[in-house]
C-alpha cells in the first residue's frame, strides 16, 4: 500500500481570514518504507507574510514572490497523491487550506475518507498530554536537531517516524521479495532495474555450496 505523509506551511492560522499556503510537501512511502518519491513546492501566496508566520517557517514575502502560485502546481499535486492513503498531523488544518485552494480552482478536493489524522491517534493514546509533533518526537526520542524552523518536508519525515511509533511497530524494512533476488551458480542479480552486480564463485565455493544442498536435502526428505 502506498501512503503519503503530508504537511503545509501557511501565512497564518485561518484560510477564512485570507491566509494562504506557502509550502506543501508530500513524502511517499510503500508500507511505511520511503520510496524516495517526494512532492515539494514553495508557493507564492500573492499576499504578504506576517512577521508571526515568518518567525515560524522563515519564508519571506520577497522569497516567495518569485515562486509559482498554487494554481500552477495543483494538478501535479493531485496526481502525486491520487489513490494513496494520506497521513497528516492535525489534518483539519492542512485539509482546510488545501481544499479551499482546490475548490477555488474548480478542482477535486481531498476526501477526508482517504486521510488518517495522526493527532487523533496520539490524543487517543496520550490523553491529557501535549501531542504536538515536537512533543511526540521528544516522547519517542526522535532527533529534532535539524528542526530550527518549521519546514514541511522535514516535518513529513519526522511525522513518518512518529506515526510508526504511534502504531507500536518496528521500523519497516524492505522485504526480500520486493527485490526478487535470483541466485544462480555463478552470478547474483535482481530482476528490477537496479545496476546488476556479478559475483564470480570459485570452484571451492561451488563445491561447498553443492555439498551443503545435498546435506539439507537428505535431512528434509530422507
Amino acid at each position: 500500500m502506498y501512503e503519503i505523509f503530508l504537511d503545509t506551511e501557511t501565512t497564518g492560522l485561518s484560510y477564512q481570514d485570507g491566509h494562504k499556503i506557502v509550502e506543501v510537501a508530500c513524502v511517499e512511502t510503500m508500507d511505511l518504507v520511503p520510496t524516495k518519491n517526494i512532492f515539494h513546492r514553495l508557493i507564492n501566496p500573492k499576499r504578504n507574510v506576517p512577521d508571526e508566520a515568518y518567525n515560524i517557517h522563515g519564508f519571506s514575502t520577497e522569497l516567495l514572490s518569485s515562486k509559482e502560485t498554487f494554481d500552477l502546481v495543483a494538478d501535479d499535486f493531485l496526481k502525486f497523491i491520487e489513490g494513496k492513503k494520506i497521513i497528516i498531523h492535525n489534518a483539519s488544518f492542512d485539509l482546510g487550506f488545501l481544499n479551499n485552494e482546490l475548490s477555488r480552482l474548480g478542482k477535486k478536493i481531498i476526501n477526508k475518507q482517504n486521510v488518517i489524522d495522526s493527532l487523533e491517534i496520539a490524543r487517543g493514546k496520550f490523553s491529557g498530554s501535549s501531542n504536538s509533533l515536537d512533543a511526540l518526537c521528544k516522547r519517542f526520542n526522535i532527533d529534532l536537531s535539524r528542526r530550527t524552523k518549521h519546514n514541511a518536508l522535514l516535518d513529513c519525515e519526522l511525522l513518518r517516524e512518529v506515526y510508526i511509533n504511534l502504531l507500536d511497530i518496528k521500523e519497516p524494512k524492505l522485504i526480500l521479495s520486493q527485490s526478487e533476488v535470483v541466485l544462480s551458480e555463478d552470478k547474483f542479480k535482481t530482476t528490477k532495474n537496479y545496476s546488476k552486480k556479478v559475483i564470480k564463485l570459485d570452484t571451492l565455493e561451488l563445491d561447498r555450496h553443492s555439498r551443503f544442498l545435498k546435506k539439507e536435502l537428505k535431512k528434509n526428505f530422507y
